[in-house]
């Protein structure tokens, strides 16, 4: 059969059986899937509208320094309910009190603390910032001997245990050579205490058993004696001296080293 060329050669090639075979297997390749879509994954943002119902926890404060207590409330969205991306993250604040003293800087601070969580992103530190406040006045300590330097820092730690329970904070894990070495210290000052009060006289030991508070206060998970003082660590009563060195018997915390 004979082909009218037309256009001016410029160049040739010889097509081998090699090229033509690669040519048919290249067209018989199927076409390449269509990308998968991208998972609908729902961020936290402000523009996101408040559901009928959210839920929440409530939370107590009873400050030595406000007459009655404070209610703290925290609701919380939940974002890709249902799906593996669900989680939880903070969206309101309320607290409420019969106390007037505060009310102006309290509806002040939650509001500003609710702005924060609706904007979105990492909203965790507000906890270091809120128990950064000091109170001119002095702090106080609550029920297990921890120190609080003002009230707004208390409800910073609310916050933070809140966010510890929904999981977008995490407690630093303690190895098992600060946990036995805590055990060790402990053991030892209640062998040494117990050694003491045997050797005391008669009727210290009878005023110990008939006033039990005055041997040990309650902490988080501990007891630790009343003469204990804050560690700085911490912030919990738990700081006593053993030979010669002062040792937290709640984190292990040490000035010797």
């Amino acid at each position: 059969m004979t082909v009218r060329i037309e256009k001016k050669i410029k160049g040739y090639a010889v097509v081998t059986p090699d090229d033509k075979a690669k040519e048919n297997a290249k067209a018989a390749e199927p076409a390449p899937a269509a990308a998968a879509p991208e998972d609908n994954v729902i961020q936290m943002h402000e523009r996101i509208e408040r559901p009928e119902v959210l839920i929440g926890s409530t939370y107590k404060i009873k400050s030595p320094l406000v007459e009655h207590a404070m209610y703290v409330t925290i609701n919380d969205i939940v974002l890709n309910a249902g799906t593996e991306h669900e989680h939880r993250r903070p969206f309101e604040i309320f607290i409420n009190s019969k106390s007037m003293e505060h009310f102006q800087w309290i509806v002040a601070l939650t509001r500003i603390m609710s702005a924060v969580f609706r904007k979105g992103g990492d909203v965790t530190f507000i906890v270091d910032e809120m128990k950064a406040v000091f109170d001119p006045r002095g702090g106080y300590f609550k029920a297990g001997g921890v120190y609080m330097p003002s009230l707004v820092a208390e409800l910073g730690s609310i916050v933070e245990d809140h966010l510890k329970s929904i999981g977008m904070l995490h407690d630093p894990e303690m190895s098992d050579h600060q946990r036995a070495l805590i055990a060790e210290k402990r053991k030892q000052f209640e062998e040494r205490s117990k050694k003491n009060a045997e050797s005391g006289p008669a009727s210290l030991m009878a005023s110990a058993a008939d006033h039990p508070e005055d041997i040990e206060v309650t902490g988080e998970g501990a007891t630790f004696p009343p003469t204990a003082t804050m560690c700085h660590k911490c912030s919990t009563k738990a700081l006593v001296l053993m030979d010669g060195c002062a040792t937290c018997l709640n984190c292990g915390y040490s000035k010797c080293g």
